[in-house]
């Protein structure tokens, strides 16, 4: 939904390197008080976060807004009719996909099963290590793509990331920690219980969010795929938190 003005003049989208919706409240102000601007969004679904202007502005300034809040233009995608009343940018690349999540869980899930299968045994303990071993180590890499992306995101509806920039930007050091903690078994008791305490505060994250029906980005896997946030999320993290918890007591 476009705020500000009304108003039927050139609609132009710009890719950006907006990420989250703290970005866009950052920028608002000053697209707002713009006097040749009419209307105007951001679609954080898309992969190039494109901003649609209405208006009379020429692309210099809008580039110039950008930057006076801290971000940039990355070029002009399109110069619509003004007869149009909308630009949309059909990229089905994307759209919110669990695909890449599923994916990823199933290869650690499948890697899990060889090791245990290769030991001849069966052991659940074993089992749990090697794959939150695999999951911290995966999850962490996709974050670390993009940190400063990953912090934006993160910080829109983690508890501790939401008040402290330096957690937010730590956290996948801490993912990667955990992942080799548990890959080569150090200290178990300390690791599962760092795991618990950091997926506990990540569950009620985002379960707040998920009660407030907030349309935001999930940020597991960091910037670099567009996943929903949903309860996909939370059943991801409390699984974490309850294997922790469950080694916890094995130990």
């Amino acid at each position: 939904m476009f705020p500000g003005k009304a108003g039927n003049t050139v609609t132009r989208t710009f890719k950006t390197n907006l990420r989250c919706s703290a970005c866009e409240a950052a920028i608002r102000p000053l697209f707002d008080a713009e006097p040749t601007i009419k209307s105007w969004k951001v679609d954080l679904t898309s992969a190039d976060k494109p901003l649609t202007v209405k208006g009379e502005v020429p692309p210099n300034r809008v580039a110039a807004l950008l930057e006076q809040a801290g971000y940039r233009s990355l070029g002009e995608v399109s110069v619509a009719d003004p007869s149009n009343a909308t630009t949309s940018i059909d990229d089905a690349a994307s759209k919110p996909s669990y695909f890449p999540l599923a994916l990823i869980v199933g290869y650690i899930l499948g890697v899990t099963l060889l090791v245990e299968w290769s030991a001849g045994t069966f052991d659940a303990t074993r089992a749990m290590s090697k794959f939150m071993a695999g999951f911290f180590l995966v999850f962490s890499f996709f974050k670390l793509l993009n940190l400063t992306a990953f912090a934006d995101a993160y910080a829109t509806y983690d508890i501790v990331a939401a008040k402290s920039r330096t957690y937010a930007l730590a956290y996948p050091f801490l993912e990667l920690g955990l992942g080799i903690a548990y890959l080569v078994r150090f200290q178990p008791f300390a690791t599962n219980l760092a795991t618990l305490v950091l997926m506990t505060i990540g569950t009620v994250g985002v379960a707040k969010s998920l009660v407030a029906r907030r349309q935001i980005q999930c940020a597991c896997l960091g910037t670099v795929f567009n996943l929903p946030m949903s309860s996909v999320t939370l059943i991801e993290d409390l699984s974490m938190a309850i294997m922790a918890g469950v080694m916890l007591v094995m130990e």
